[in-house]
């Protein structure tokens, strides 16, 4: 049974609050541009769908591969990051064997909130949400001509940011994708393969 990324760190962000006090002023806030830069797993949801009228269970694997955020603060305590990465692969199980693969990209564009910013806090939370879009390319299957459409969904997003000094940070943040992909084998409609996945990411962040 897969354990939630959501549960993980918001553990981690709770035990780093509680052991963090500061009061230095690191001028986190409106103006600020920022690029995170770090490794990311797209864990897809554990049941992804049944296709074919039932007669087959797909199970999307899960994948890890570099990322990077791009952001900007218009306040203190709101701002926007898109959030890309190399094409990530990922193993397609069809009735417990490894027949098909994909590759796709899912950039994220969210609004953020962080209550803390415009304060002097060395730890800077925040939460966001917003539109995800998901481009698949070089589908295979040993069974035939695999097509899987692209997919337009919502975002949320919960990070936080370890603040080191005026530029750069230590971040980890996850997402969830609604990310559902009509499927078609050599043509033919076999159904709707639902990834809704948890893209967890550690990073370092640099504030300009």
């Amino acid at each position: 049974m897969r354990k939630s990324p959501l549960s993980i760190l918001i553990a981690a962000s709770i035990t780093v609050v509680a052991v963090t006090v500061s009061s230095q002023a690191l001028a986190y806030g409106a103006g600020d541009v920022f690029t995170r830069l770090g490794v990311a797993k797209v864990a897809p949801k554990s049941d992804n769908g049944n296709l074919v009228n039932g007669a087959v269970k797909a199970d999307v694997q899960d994948e890890t591969d570099f990322a990077f955020t791009l952001g900007y603060r218009f306040t203190d305590k709101m701002g926007v990051e898109l959030l890309a990465a190399l094409p990530f692969k990922h193993d397609i199980e069809l009735n417990g064997a490894n027949l098909a693969s994909t590759k796709h990209l899912p950039p994220s564009l969210t609004l953020q909130y962080y209550p803390l910013g415009g304060t002097d806090a060395y730890v800077q939370p925040y939460i966001g949400v917003g539109v995800n879009y998901t481009r698949f390319s070089n589908e295979k299957s040993d069974l035939g001509d695999l097509e899987l459409d692209d997919s337009w969904g919502a975002a949320g997003q919960l990070g936080i940011d370890l603040l080191i000094d005026d530029h750069w940070a230590l971040n980890g943040a996850a997402w969830y994708l609604d990310i559902d992909t009509d499927a078609k084998l050599d043509g033919a409609d076999i159904g709707t393969v639902n990834i809704d996945p948890w893209v967890v990411m550690g990073a370092v962040s640099y504030r300009f």
